[in-house]
């Protein structure tokens, strides 16, 4: 185990060590929730205009349940495990490049969760309908995931292992979308 973790801070002093100050206000910008409403939006029109009405209501209650459950198990996560945040660990503070810095726990990253289980449960649901739609979803969550690395505040297999379970979540919230779905029989 020990190994691993030495391999896993080797890879994010790596990975965060590329970085150049001019970027940093480009890679804060990917890591701030804020910046991607209009794009959550887009999903939303998406979804709306490619689902009935029923159906999309059922749509956004599983999306805010499984962002939910995502969220708040990366939470009991972060107090279960007790990992320090690179930023949070002292040995690691001088040789990286510190951008910003979160709470004292990071295993693991809600971020990589949170844009894998969006990622994951659109395309399930409408990548095969636009051409390229799930290359793009996941091209953003990995985005989003690598920002956190970039800027200093989690470790890379903390951001595999959010994107992980943020993948399954929301294949799994997928399928109970879908089979809430209302199926229209034909009158004869």
């Amino acid at each position: 185990m020990e190994d691993f973790i030495e391999k896993d801070q080797q890879l994010l002093l790596y990975l965060n060590n590329l970085g150049n100050k001019s970027f940093d206000p480009f890679w804060l910008l990917m890591s701030s929730k804020l910046v991607w409403i209009p794009l959550y939006i887009i999903f939303l029109y998406l979804l709306y205009k490619n689902y009935k009405l029923r159906n999309f209501i059922f749509i956004l209650i599983f999306i805010g349940i499984g962002i939910t459950i995502s969220d708040q198990l990366c939470n009991i996560f972060k107090n279960g495990v007790l990992r320090l945040r690179p930023c949070h660990t002292a040995f690691l503070e001088a040789k990286m490049r510190l951008v910003t810095c979160g709470g004292q726990y990071g295993f693991y990253s809600s971020h990589a969760s949170n844009s894998f289980f969006i990622s994951a449960f659109l395309s399930s649901l409408i990548g095969k309908r636009y051409k390229y739609f799930t290359v793009f979803v996941f091209v953003w969550a990995i985005v989003v995931s690598y920002s956190r690395i970039y800027l200093g505040v989690h470790f890379p297999f903390d951001v595999a292992f959010g994107a992980l379970i943020g993948f399954l979540l929301g294949g799994l919230f997928s399928v109970l979308a879908k089979k809430s779905f209302r199926t229209e029989k034909l009158k004869i």
